[in-house]
């Protein structure tokens, strides 16, 4: 249990989380800090919108542009109103019910520091891997976690993983990755389109006439590539800023650091037995290629804000974990699902 009762208004800790995070860094780098992360988050998607602009005005010129714009537009908008329940039925997940126990007091204690609208529904998926994600908007948001995060995490690192998605959910981050998998997902759409036209342009060339330029042919096939890596470049920005505000919202920059590092280690085992041959374990994968940054650059910037002042630390007691969901042992192995899930 808690050391202190997490109880809603009890609590003396209503810190905003920009002001607390000044805790952790002085006017001038906290400032510093926002605008680059602001510009870049910017540029990535100006970037990308570029390249959709670009794409469509090559197939359809303004009338492509203005269509693009509005169907984009559409599906951001309307996103976030798909029900959580819904994506969390994808996973078999089962919602835990607010009570009394160390879990969702702290999911109270984190929702009251980061000054969310409403406290996020917890959800529990009942599976081996070690994974956490958050859906909806900061009015109404979910976190879900697996079984498998509760029996190899402490709870220490439970909750830092905790404040981790909720930092997502307080600076709107879904919604910002929601828009640039929209448009990266319909480039990509286009580069089909691209497949079809080349195939005419071979045939037309047999009779001595490309309808289509070649050069506007492997633009649209290649913008796809283009638009991911900047979506993956936008997530890692957004993950070094989650990384802060979680350290904040916890006062234990090292609890984030020490999950970040068994995270590493067992998901690293995983994959590498799968996927690699022996020789070729541990191989680096380039940094364009990641969703998130590197695991030990996120660890060697949270060890730069150890025993810096901050929001007092959330106190827990590790107690073993059993099966939270009824479903026994979980010794599988995770597999893929439909419609494209794995876990």
């Amino acid at each position: 249990m808690l050391h202190r009762r997490l109880r809603g208004k009890k609590t003396k800790h209503r810190a905003r989380g920009g002001n607390a995070v000044s805790l952790l860094l002085d006017d001038e780098q906290l400032r510093e800090h926002r605008q680059r992360n602001l510009m870049h988050s910017i540029l990535l998607i100006g970037g990308m919108g570029a390249i959709l602009t670009l794409a469509t005005s090559l197939l359809w010129g303004l009338s492509g542009i203005a269509v693009s714009l509005i169907a984009v537009g559409s599906l951001v908008l309307f996103a976030p109103s798909i029900p959580a329940a819904a994506v969390m039925r994808l996973y078999r997940a089962r919602r835990v019910e607010p009570g009394d126990d160390q879990l969702s007091r702290i999911v109270d204690e984190l929702a009251i520091r980061a000054e969310l609208p409403s406290r996020p529904d917890l959800y529990l998926i009942p599976s081996a891997t070690l994974n956490a994600f958050a859906t909806g908007t900061p009015a109404k948001s979910s976190i879900a976690i697996t079984e498998g995060l509760l029996r190899r995490l402490t709870m220490r690192e439970v909750t830092t993983v905790l404040a981790h998605e909720m930092s997502h959910i307080r600076n709107n981050d879904l919604w910002l990755m929601n828009m640039a998998d929209v448009i990266t997902r319909f480039v990509q759409s286009l580069s089909y389109v691209a497949l079809a036209l080349a195939i005419l342009n071979v045939l037309g060339m047999m009779t001595g006439d490309a309808p289509v330029s070649w050069w506007a042919v492997l633009l649209l096939y290649f913008a796809p590539a283009f638009s991911s890596l900047l979506q993956l470049g936008l997530s890692r920005a957004r993950e070094f800023d989650a990384d802060l505000e979680a350290a904040m919202l916890t006062g234990d920059p090292m609890g984030l650091a020490s999950a970040l590092s068994r995270l590493e280690r067992y998901q690293g085992q995983f994959w590498e037995d799968l996927v690699y041959p022996v020789p070729t374990r541990r191989v680096p994968q380039p940094s364009l290629l990641r969703t998130h940054p590197p695991t030990d650059e996120r660890i060697a910037r949270l060890h730069q804000l150890s025993g810096r002042a901050g929001l007092p630390q959330i106190t827990v007691i590790d107690e073993p974990m059993v099966s939270m969901l009824g479903y026994g042992p979980i010794e599988m192995r995770p597999r893929y699902r439909f419609p494209g899930l794995w876990y």
